[in-house]
Order: C-alpha cells, then structure tokens, then sequence
C-alpha cells in the first residue's frame, strides 16, 4: 500500500499528523537535519516521538540530511545506536560517505536519499543502492514517464514529494541562504552548526524571494529578477502516481503550524483512500480542488509570514565572537 509520510516539527505535531492518518512521520535530530532547531526534536524527543508513531500504527524516519565533516561521523553513528534501539524505522540522508557508514553499522536499517541527493536519472540510483540505500526521493522535476522508466528499470522505492517547494536551483542544495548572514556556531554537545547554510546544519533564510535586479557594470538590465521559490501541491497527479505504485507520498512543512499540517495530512488521507475505494469509472478531483483552495491560502498566508521573518533576521550582522 501507498505510504503517506508527514512531517513531525514537534512533538504536537507528531501525534497530529499520526491521529490525521499518516502512514509514517519523519522528525529531524536536532544539529542534523535542514531545519531551525525549533523545527527538530532532542534525542529525548525523538525517543517520545517514535513511541507516537508506533502506539498509532505508524512509522518513524529520523532525518539526518545535512552534509558533515570527518569528526563528526563518529557522534553521528553513536547517535543512531541510540535511535535504532529505540526502534527508528528508518534514516533520511543526503551525505554519501554518512550513508555509507550507517548502512555499514546498521545493515538492516532502512535508508531513504533525500531530496538534497538530488537523483536525477537511474545511474544515480544505482550508486545509492549500493552505498546502502533502499528509497529515493524523486527529483521535483520529473515528468510521470521518467517516474515509471524508473520505477521499470530499477529495484528501488521510489518517494515522491506532494507538498514542498520548486526551486529555481536543485531543491535541497541552495548556497545563496548565507548571501546575506553566515553564523558558526557550536551547540551545547560540540556539533558544529552555520546559521545561514540549511546544508551545514542551520537554516534556510530564503534569500532568493528578495527583491534582485540585473546589472551590466552599472547599466540596469532588468529591474525585477524573479527567483522561482513557490510552495506547491500535487493533487492533480495523485490518481496517476497511484496507480504508478510509488511507494511513498510525502508533505513538507516541519515548520508549519500543528493544525495547519493536520489540515494537510488528512486531506491527503481522505483523497488517496477514496481514490483506491472508487468504483470503475473515472475519479472527480472537482471536490478535491475546492477543499485544496483553501488549505493553499492558509499555507500562502502563513508562508509569506514566516518568510519576512527570515529575510529579517538575514539582515542582522553577525555577532562578534571573540
């Protein structure tokens, strides 16, 4: 069965998005996934949110996908002994070298690339098979026809995001959050973070939705530069990526509000089991599209929000450390 992954920003959170009827949740190790740290849980959160998820009859991935050094591996495979005897089902990573060091440590645990993999075509899959991985994260801008090449031609699970954002770059890879603000800083357990770079440990300040303009030395060559960072929802290839057998469905939104995501999820839930119920006869989205309507202007509104802020506090300097 098609598997509905939510996120799990909180622990209120996680059980919304269980109770909502997601199939699994994903929650992010605090220094280590692509999030403000309000947006990750503890170590002593994450054991609480893994027992959510299971008393529910759900699943939880740890998301641990930002990109290290060499000294901090060994903290990284002491912090999934713990996970894993806690009963984690599973790892959402972007790094190479820490993929292959989980898979080797815990040969039974189920890793998932990440977006920030970037897996374009199916020699990409290929190589992350066999560094230990077992699901991938669909490129946001493949077509349904390189979907079912892929999923003809490779063993893989194949992981599909129905809630996120388009970039203008490689979703997960932005280098421009830090134009304005690059912040390193050590938290309380010695792991390095860089406040500015989501790939580091920090946050994404969503430089690109500023104003930019293009200049030839000091000629104004275009006035209004407009760098594609747009929420979206996928509803209209919801029945084809069902009867695709994708493996997974998953809505981005760590950082929204509880309710907001609920919303989400159960919308979700509601259209998915009533497309699989549907009789023999084509599937009426009309319904389906009014509900989303309104879902898309609370998640816009709370967007444009939360983006000010952050365009806000990139314009800060940089404390002085001495």
């Amino acid at each position: 069965m098609i598997e509905l992954l939510a996120p799990a920003g909180n622990l209120e959170m996680a059980k919304a998005a269980v109770e909502s009827g997601a199939n699994a949740i994903y929650a992010g190790a605090r220094g280590w996934s692509r999030r403000r740290d309000a947006y990750e849980l503890s170590d002593e959160q994450l054991h609480e949110a893994i027992g959510i998820a299971h008393a529910g009859g759900a699943k939880l991935r740890v998301a641990i996908n930002t990109n290290m050094q060499s000294c901090e591996l060994p903290a990284l495979l002491e912090k999934m002994e713990k996970f894993v005897g806690w009963g984690v089902d599973g790892a959402i990573m972007t790094d190479v070298g820490a993929i292959a060091q989980v898979h080797r440590r815990f040969p039974h645990l189920v890793i998932h690339a990440s977006i920030g993999a970037n897996i374009v075509n199916n020699e990409d899959v290929k190589f992350y098979r066999s560094i230990g991985v077992s699901q991938v994260v669909a490129d946001t801008k493949l077509t349904l026809r390189e979907l079912a090449a892929r999923k003809a031609d490779v063993d893989v699970g194949i992981e599909i995001l129905i809630h996120a954002n388009n970039c203008y770059t490689y979703l997960g890879k932005c280098w421009m959050s830090p134009y304005h603000r690059l912040e390193r800083t050590t938290d309380d357990f010695g792991k390095d973070l860089f406040r500015g770079s989501p790939n580091r440990g920090g946050l994404d300040y969503r430089v690109c939705l500023e104003s930019w303009q293009l200049f030839d030395d000091e000629a104004l060559l275009e006035p209004h530069v407009a760098l594609k960072n747009n929420a979206f929802f996928y509803l209209e290839d919801i029945p084809a990526l069902i009867d695709l057998g994708v493996h997974c469905l998953k809505i981005q939104g760590r950082e929204y509000p509880v309710s907001l995501v609920a919303r989400i999820v159960c919308f979700y839930r509601e259209l998915i089991d009533a497309y699989l119920a549907r009789p023999a006869k084509p599937f009426d989205l009309t319904p389906w599209r009014l509900r989303l309507e309104a879902i898309r202007e609370e998640r816009d509104s709370k967007r444009k929000n939360m983006t000010l802020v952050l365009l806000n506090e990139a314009r800060q300097p940089v404390p002085y450390r001495a």
